[in-house]
């Protein structure tokens, strides 16, 4: 007992520290813990769950607190900031719906720091955060637990289970970046082609435009003619 609550306790840390270090694969960790626990004490998984939020949250909820005292510089920083142009789409997305953007956020492999950090610097309310992110972390727990149930239940071993859970939770999160980042290179490629619209020089302008400039180059030669033709 003592040994599971000790395994709880490092979970928790692991957690917390992987809200605010996002290189730490937290979701895996709750997905291993869950399938060890479902070959050594099944019922442990609902406490493998509760603590596997419960870190997500603490760990959310200082990450939100830095953002808030430090601003988008201590993000730079920290490195937290890199792409400025989905976060002002995520704060866009915010701004029109509060409440079922913080709840999907950490659903979506890589959609929990943007969100976070953009609820930050719009000032969202402490209260609206603390109240939103809480269900959010228990899904969130609540669904990697399952991967990891699933892994346990398929194979025999405990270790199989948990290296299944991780191999999977980790190909989810590599493919998803893969292809977010495909999607932002074509995104800036496509602008980088469009570019700012050009202004047409003398030699482009054509239609009636060009027509009515060819009249009144012409009508002063025509005048010139005539005078000349009646001093003669």
């Amino acid at each position: 007992m003592i040994a599971g609550l000790g395994s709880l306790a490092w979970l928790f840390v692991v957690v917390s520290f992987g809200a605010i270090v996002p290189i730490v694969p937290t979701g895996a960790a709750v997905s291993g813990a869950a399938a060890l626990a479902f070959h050594s004490q099944p019922l442990v998984v609902v406490l493998v769950v509760a603590f596997g939020a419960a870190g997500a949250y603490v760990g959310d909820l200082a990450m939100y607190a830095m953002c808030r005292k430090g601003g988008e510089k201590l993000a730079r920083r920290l490195r937290w900031l890199r792409d400025e142009e989905h976060l002002a789409a995520v704060k866009e997305r915010l701004r029109r719906s509060q409440i079922p953007v913080l709840l999907v956020s950490r659903l979506i492999p890589g959609g929990r720091v943007p969100v976070l950090l953009a609820a930050a610097f719009l000032g969202l309310p402490w209260r609206t955060f603390v109240i939103a992110n809480l269900p959010a972390c228990a899904l969130w727990s609540a669904v990697y637990a399952g991967i990891g149930l699933a892994g346990g239940s398929i194979f025999p071993e405990p270790w199989q289970g948990v290296v299944a859970a991780v191999a999977l939770i980790l190909v989810v999160n590599q493919t998803v970046g893969f292809v977010n980042k495909r999607r932002a290179a074509k995104a800036s490629r496509s602008t980088e082609v469009s570019g700012p619209a050009s202004v047409p020089g003398p030699a482009e302008v054509s239609g009636p435009a060009a027509t009515a400039g060819a009249a009144e180059a012409v009508e002063p030669s025509t005048a010139a003619g005539d005078a000349r033709a009646a001093e003669r």
